[in-house]
């Protein structure tokens, strides 16, 4: 009789266990599984955040299509014919400016005008902090390496820079500017002249709208299909 208690409460033991490890096994399932879900709703948000920071995905509204066409109304002709004259023509006229900026974002080397504006910015700068503040910031945008938006300098000229950073002058950034600038108008500019955006202008046609192709992996209509049916998992 004492040995059928002890085998019947061994027996009990034994099926608590299994009981036990099988609890811990399922949660540990479910956890896992939640935790995977986590993950694939983190790395959709972040793909629906960058998506909706391109400027490319949301496309013309009526606004900005308006305009653009208005801009490119307002060019006349004969102006359109004296960009082609200089590359200091072009540039020094604020539509012919904003043309050249249009094209240089088609080759995704947008960040060389970006840099001479600010350089032609930051000369006119008055104020001893202000000098310092708008120097740094432009060194951290367009010289450092690896900056966001780098732009193709020599070693000597980025060490100059870098070595008078501490202590910026309005001419700190001279040699930088036309070096940039020197690239723009023997390369760029040339080709800007064959663009449909500056053959539109000339001939007084609106530009047909551009698809940017990005640097960066762009998203298919499936993705966004796929993130927004899963965006209730966040929101």
């Amino acid at each position: 009789m004492e040995m059928s208690l002890v085998f019947f409460a061994h027996l009990n033991m034994c099926e608590s266990k299994e009981k036990t490890f099988f609890k811990l096994m399922h949660g540990s399932g479910k956890e896992e599984t939640s935790i995977e879900a986590k993950i694939r709703a983190k790395e959709k948000r972040n793909r629906l955040s960058l998506l909706l920071q391109r400027s490319d995905f949301h496309g013309e509204t009526p606004t900005s299509r308006s305009a653009l066409l208005a801009k490119e109304a307002r060019v006349s002709h004969e102006e359109a014919v004296k960009w082609a004259e200089s590359f200091d023509k072009l540039i020094s006229h604020r539509d012919g400016l904003d043309a050249f900026t249009r094209f240089l974002k088609t080759e995704f080397s947008e960040e060389n005008i970006e840099f001479w504006v600010a350089c032609e910015d930051f000369k006119k700068c008055k104020e001893p902090q202000q000098i310092r503040l708008k120097a740094k910031a432009i060194y951290e945008k367009f010289i450092r390496n690896d900056a966001p938006k780098e732009v193709n300098l020599d070693f000597h000229t980025k060490e100059v820079i870098t070595k008078s950073i501490t202590q910026p002058t309005l001419h700190s950034f001279d040699a930088a500017q036309s070096r940039v600038y020197q690239l723009m108008e023997q390369d760029s500019y040339t080709r800007f002249l064959k663009s449909e955006i500056y053959l539109h202008l000339l001939e007084g046609r609106p530009q047909r709208p551009t698809n940017l192709r990005r640097r960066s992996r762009s998203f298919t209509y499936n993705e966004f299909q796929d993130v927004k049916s899963d965006v209730a998992i966040w929101l």
